[in-house]
């Protein structure tokens, strides 16, 4: 889809994202004869004449053969309690290193500043991330330090870092000034361990110390698993070995050597970026309950917890506290058989402090309440069920709640395993909320004619048993005129609720948050939400890889699934962080999050019609095959909704 027009602005108005463009492959190629030969000395040279640096926006997948553009200024919008991102993208135009890189650059990055004096502070506000690929798509995120780090650059690849700003809910309003610094490192043939900073001896010992605690306990271990941290522990070394700081031992080269301030200024390339935060905070809770799976299952193997144990709770917390960051509510799962789940947001019961902890977090949009206990105890299952439904019903966030017993029910058996729960909970909490995701009514008690029309009869069947019928966008198609068809079938009036999810369908080229989509087709899952009505959004899975029992293996995406399919973020300890580290798929989704509470705030002040024009009228998303390509949508969006609703 073409982009349509430019951002209508007064002049007073400061930019607004300015960074517009996404995709691959630009065609633009700086073709003509590099005059640089012989021995290289970047103390000597412009690192504009080493190294090409331009900037993309955060919906462009970046690849090793992406080709440069020319560098502009970043301008980026964001309301207070916003993230936003943008790329910056660096490739060698020649090599200055004898080594197998073409050279080492320093990325130096200052504050955010207003002319009022206040900041966005680097480590704070302002983070910075290495777009890392995963089967060859550019996909994970590994934190880089700030102010200063050191990027490894390859011949002939492109580079891509991802910045992201969050904006704090008590920061003034105004624009923010700053600047990314960057510099080409001379090589000198000393020791790297004069030049090594305390950032890197710290990476690699801990590289050093995870090798070593993969390899130490394999006695008594099953073949496989010796094999896995051997394999595991391998690919550590191998790491370690080919890294910047050991670079004079895989040939003549030396190492890196820090550029003193005036060749910084003198020499380096600076990518200037602003952001204007407006007077519009983004609430604290979610508008759009966004419910995601993890799986403990998957936790427990890989980090080799034991279910119920002190460090099982632990890594637990770490992944809720984790993913809320994101405006997503999430709930932990274990699958049984013929797809029944339990779920359960909090492992700790309804009467521990941690409960109330969690569920009263004003960022937790909905909690799924587990209809038999996480972690086994001394109570029956329905003296527990009875006693958590009388606790929780006492409490404000309450409303909050909902069951999620079953996936994707498909036969009549099914369906009454879903009745018979759904009764039992009721029997306890008239008020519970209980969710049911379906793509077919039961396929062995057909109740329409068709397989569409037995699909919208569902409601009427599971009533009263279920209150959020949760259904797949893949049973729509490219209709979604078919939407009202749902929709009539509820009773909004009776607290039924439409939510929709999507997981292995639908694909291309529909929205959907598979490896390889564009960003933009990332994006656009809850555009497509905003736009059809609905009122939730569940995903099965965001870190369903391949079972592994060792902390830093190889992410393997699981088999019959397409890449990326239930994997939304992947274990820290494979690229050596403390925390998990993020896709830009999910960097996408919370930008679509953010998206859907700007289309609420424009149809809250102008009505849901005029929210419908203005996706239309910027070309932004039409439907499920007509959304845009390109960024510059996005922009024209934002900027309208930034122009109309400001005070």
């Amino acid at each position: 889809m073409d982009n349509t027009g430019g951002n209508q602005q007064d002049v007073d108005v400061p930019p607004v994202e300015g960074v517009a463009g996404g995709g691959t492959a630009y065609g633009w190629i700086d073709g003509g004869p590099n005059p640089l030969k012989g021995s290289i000395d970047p103390l000597e040279v412009t690192t504009a004449d080493l190294v090409h640096v331009w900037c993309l926006p955060s919906t462009a997948n970046v690849g090793p053969q992406e080709m440069p553009r020319h560098l502009e200024p970043i301008n980026l919008l964001a309301a207070r309690n916003e993230r936003e991102s943008v790329q910056i993208a660096l490739r060698p135009k020649v090599s200055w290193s004898s080594s197998g890189n073409a050279g080492v650059v320093q990325v130096q990055c200052t504050d955010l500043c207003s002319t009022s004096g206040d900041r966005l502070l680097i480590g704070q506000s302002i983070t910075l991330r290495k777009v890392v690929s995963i089967l060859g798509v550019p996909d994970a995120l590994v934190p880089l330090d700030l102010p200063i780090t050191q990027i490894s650059l390859l011949p002939g690849e492109t580079t891509a870092l991802w910045i992201s700003i969050d904006v704090p809910t008590s920061q003034p309003p105004g624009r923010y000034e700053g600047e990314f610094i960057v510099s080409a490192l001379k090589t000198v043939s000393e020791s790297p361990s004069q030049y090594m900073g305390k950032a890197e001896k710290h990476r690699l010992y801990t590289e050093l110390r995870n090798c070593l605690e993969i390899v130490e306990p394999i006695e008594g271990k099953p073949l496989d698993e010796v094999v896995e941290r051997v394999r595991s522990a391998t690919t550590a070394l191998r790491r370690v070995l080919v890294s910047p700081s050991f670079s004079e031992f895989c040939s003549d080269n030396g190492s890196v050597d820090m550029m003193d301030e005036d060749a910084i200024s003198n020499l380096s390339v600076r990518v200037k970026i602003s952001i204007t935060v407006w007077d519009f905070t983004l609430p604290a809770t979610p508008s759009l309950p966004a419910v995601f799976g993890i799986s403990d299952t998957v936790i427990e193997d890989r980090f080799g917890v034991e279910h119920g144990s002190q460090e099982w709770y632990e890594a637990l917390d770490q992944h809720f506290k984790w993913i809320l960051q994101y405006r997503i509510s999430p709930y932990f799962c274990r699958w049984g058989e013929s797809m029944r789940v339990l779920t359960y947001t909090c492992p700790w019961p309804a009467d521990h402090p941690k409960a109330d902890e969690y569920f009263s977090d004003p960022r937790l949009a909905a909690y799924a309440v587990p209809y038999r206990q996480a972690v086994s105890g001394n109570d029956g299952a329905k003296d527990y069920l009875q006693k958590e439904l009388g606790i929780l019903r006492t409490k404000s966030h309450w409303k909050k709640a909902y069951f999620y017993l079953w996936d994707e029910p498909l036969n009549l058996e099914q369906y009454d395993s879903v009745r018979n729960m759904a009764g039992e909970i009721h029997a306890y909490a008239p008020d519970a909320r209980v969710l049911t995701t379906y793509y077919c009514g039961p396929n062995d008690a057909p109740l329409g004619p068709t397989p569409f029309e037995a699909f919208v009869k569902v409601p009427k069947f599971l009533r009263p048993h279920t209150q959020i019928y949760c259904t797949s966008e893949w049973v729509l198609g490219n209709r979604e005129d078919l939407v009202k068809d749902i929709i009539s079938e509820l009773q909004p009036e009776g607290g039924e609720e439409w939510w929709t999810y999507v997981c292995m369908g639908p694909s291309d080229p529909h929205p959907n948050w598979h490896l390889g989509m564009r960003g933009t087709q990332h994006r656009a899952v809850m555009w497509r939400v905003w736009k059809e009505g609905g009122t939730g959004f569940l995903y099965w899975g965001a870190n369903c890889y391949e079972k592994a029992t060792v902390p830093n293996a190889e992410i393997r995406f699981r088999r019959g699934l397409p890449p990326g399919d239930g994997v939304l973020y992947y274990p820290g300890e494979v690229f050596s962080c403390r925390q998990p580290v993020a896709s830009t798929r999910l960097e996408r989704i919370l930008s679509g999050l953010q998206d859907f509470e700007y289309l609420k705030l424009y149809s809250s002040r102008y009505g849901r019609e005029e929210g419908l024009a203005l996706l239309e009228k910027t070309g932004l998303y039409l439907g499920p095959e007509r959304y845009t390509h390109e960024h510059m949508p996005i922009d024209v969006m934002r900027g309208e909704i930034f122009n109309t609703c400001r005070p």
